[in-house]
């Protein structure tokens, strides 16, 4: 009876912090709606809102299918750490631009940094320790795409070029690089259990 109260409550606490997490990714899609009637700085169409709302909601179902995978807290984390550099890669990307303007298309390369990421989880069956080492590779991708740009002076038009660019890649390297590392102690906290 008691195990049966425990998990109960596991899954109420659970619920709850799905809701929160759902209710903050609807508020943050109608800020921009919100803003639009203050301000003419904010200016989104509707294609704006279905983009938004499909990276929004793309990435709560990948976290969502993540919870499903281990209980362990190390390996949720990791995924989300790794959901959100996606995210941001992505929202940021689109809306900017990393190399250069959003309108630059040497921002594509991005998309094989993704690519790295999402096929090497694949690979790994979602399993912590093949994570591991998906999110290093993604790291390093991160990092080869920077060097193409600054090799060939990709977005060299920019006033703050390559100042930006070594930022936003080093932001981005620690956040997959950081997700590789939790992955590989919620490995090792998996090999310990087992034990």
């Amino acid at each position: 009876m008691t195990e049966a109260k425990t998990r109960g409550k596991e899954r109420s606490h659970g619920n709850r912090w799905r809701i929160a997490a759902w209710s903050a990714a609807a508020l943050i899609l109608l800020l921009p709606l919100i803003a639009m009637g203050f301000t003419d700085q904010v200016n989104w169409s509707l294609a704006d809102f279905v983009f938004a709302g499909g990276l929004i909601l793309g990435t709560g179902i990948a976290f969502e299918v993540a919870l499903r995978k281990s209980r362990a807290t190390t390996y949720r984390v990791a995924v989300g750490v790794a959901l959100v550099a996606a995210f941001l890669l992505v929202w940021l990307n689109a809306a900017v631009g990393l190399i250069g303007s959003e309108d630059n298309d040497a921002n594509l390369l991005y998309g094989g940094v993704l690519a790295v990421g999402v096929l090497g989880a694949i690979a790994a069956r979602f399993e912590p320790r093949g994570m591991a080492v998906a999110l290093f590779a993604t790291a390093a991708a991160q990092v080869l795409v920077a060097a193409i740009a600054l090799a060939a002076r990709l977005g060299a038009e920019g006033p703050k070029w390559p100042v930006d660019l070594l930022a936003l890649t080093g932001f981005f390297v620690v956040l997959f690089a950081g997700s590789g590392l939790l992955f590989r102690n919620a490995a090792r906290e998996h090999a310990v259990a087992m034990e």
